[in-house]
């Protein structure tokens, strides 16, 4: 028996520096799993058109239109604007034109910061919901805000307390139905996502009201965000899309009493590691 271990080890391979040291092959591995983890973790949650048909369906008609009053006559540019947007007078006589035309347009000539509003906001609650819901969050927290806001308005000015003036003021922009998705997404997480989600939008609003005094968005954002969260229970109804991941193989039900399958052996054992984070 000595004499075979003796072989043994002199046939065996030479261990090279490091060997044996904890060092070796195991932490590689581990690396790269963390790194194709991560790469996972984010390659996920960018938006593709499979996975959020509705949010860059709608950028790319934001970014048209802000393309479009870049370029165009400044009077054409501010004849179409006026004509879709939800003011109190284009509301009392063309609703329908105004709530659907009013939130294709961006204030403005810029419209990057709106992409990262959809990109944070839209897109990760279209993933969890589904287009079809989401683009019901998005319409809800619009049309609730606008409708609500210009009310106010339209009651102030019979009453005396504001100019005729301003049921002509021009009321274009996303930013309703970006805050009701975001206050709808933070019903989807957790405590401390949706402490995060509620509180940047509670920052946001206190900054609004400490430099920018406008009647109209003082009252339409806050609401576009209670419309959110008044769709929590609705959307909590809803299974996370994100379970059904389109590579996932479904497996037969496997009847009462008969015994569980054994687990096919990983090809290493750095693999089955990975396969548990």
């Amino acid at each position: 028996m000595a004499g075979l271990r003796i072989g043994a080890e002199r046939s065996g391979p030479r261990r090279g520096p490091g060997a044996g040291t904890g060092s070796g092959p195991p932490y590689g591995m581990l690396r790269l799993g963390l790194r194709s983890v991560l790469l996972g973790w984010l390659l996920a949650r960018v938006p593709t058109p499979r996975r959020n048909p509705f949010a860059l369906g709608y950028v790319a008609v934001v970014g048209a239109t802000t393309t479009f009053a870049m370029l165009a006559d400044p009077d054409l540019v501010l004849r179409l604007q006026e004509a879709s947007s939800s003011d109190g007078d284009n509301l009392l006589h063309h609703p329908l034109r105004a709530l659907l035309l009013s939130g294709f347009w961006v204030a403005g000539t810029v419209w990057m910061p709106y992409l990262w509003a959809f990109a944070l906001t839209v897109a990760p609650l279209e993933r969890r919901v589904g287009a079809g819901r989401a683009a019901a969050v998005f319409a809800t927290g619009h049309i609730a805000a606008t409708v609500l806001s210009q009310a106010v308005v339209i009651a102030a000015v019979a009453t005396g307390r504001l100019e005729p003036a301003e049921l002509d003021r021009l009321d274009i922009g996303v930013s309703y139905g970006v805050l009701a998705s975001l206050a709808a997404l933070a019903g989807l997480l957790r405590s401390r996502g949706r402490l995060l989600a509620l509180g940047g939008a509670a920052l946001l609003l206190a900054d609004q009201y400490t430099t920018d005094q406008d009647l109209v968005t003082g009252i339409g954002h806050p609401a576009a965000l209670l419309a959110g969260v008044a769709l929590w229970r609705w959307l909590r109804r809803v299974p996370d899309r994100r379970a059904h991941h389109p590579g996932a193989v479904a497996q037969a039900p496997v009847p009462a009493g008969a015994p569980a399958a054994p687990a096919a052996p990983s090809a290493s054992g750095g693999a089955a590691v990975l396969d548990r984070m």
